[in-house]
């Protein structure tokens, strides 16, 4: 008898797997790593034999999915920061290295951004880890940096900390000019543009 048990257990491992597996791949899109949970339940349901071979893929998917997150989190890589002009419908407008509209906070003191944690996720800080560059028609010396309320070091220009919104898709999108009639598009000199 348990020749014939051994065998049955040694078939249904690679189904036990193929059905963990699937599982996985179902869930590798969630941000909340709950499909753990359902994995292991589902462990636990089939042979104990299987239970050390199955969980250890599952263990690993969170550590594989945990950096993606931390990019997501923080807006943007880690680097120095390139602003530049770029023509809009709006006139001159600063926008960063890869086309993206910046914008400022009317709420905002100087060099003091008023963009809790809870706003930045709708209006992710610029943020930097290095000397900033700027393009053409615009000066380094008013570029600095401040420490936005996620602890980041958000750039500014002209005493404004910069933002980018997170309903813009496309480079060169426009689409928080004048939201709230607080949050506005940056100028060549600065300014908003309203």
């Amino acid at each position: 008898m348990s020749t014939v048990r051994t065998r049955s257990l040694l078939l249904l491992m690679p189904l036990a797997a193929l059905s963990l597996a699937a599982c996985g791949d179902d869930s590798s899109g969630s941000s909340y790593g709950g499909s753990t949970a359902t994995d292991s339940a589902a462990v636990d349901t089939t042979a104990a034999d299987t239970t050390p071979a199955a969980t250890t893929p599952a263990a690993t998917t969170p550590a594989a999915t945990t950096p993606a997150a931390t990019t997501a989190d923080t807006g943007a890589a880690a680097g120095a920061v390139t602003l530049q002009l770029a023509n809009s419908t709006l006139g001159k407008i600063l926008v960063d290295g890869d086309g993206n509209t910046l914008y400022l906070f009317g709420n905002d003191a100087p060099n003091a951004p008023a963009c809790d944690t809870g706003c930045l996720g709708n209006w992710p800080a610029l943020v930097s880890d290095g000397a900033a560059t700027v393009g053409e028609g615009l000066n380094v010396a008013d570029v600095g940096t401040v420490t936005a309320a996620d602890g980041s070091t958000q750039v500014t220009f002209s005493g404004h900390p910069l933002y980018s919104f997170a309903g813009d898709a496309a480079p060169g999108d426009v689409n928080g000019q004048g939201l709230g009639g607080v949050w506005y598009v940056v100028g060549a000199d600065g300014n908003a543009v309203k």
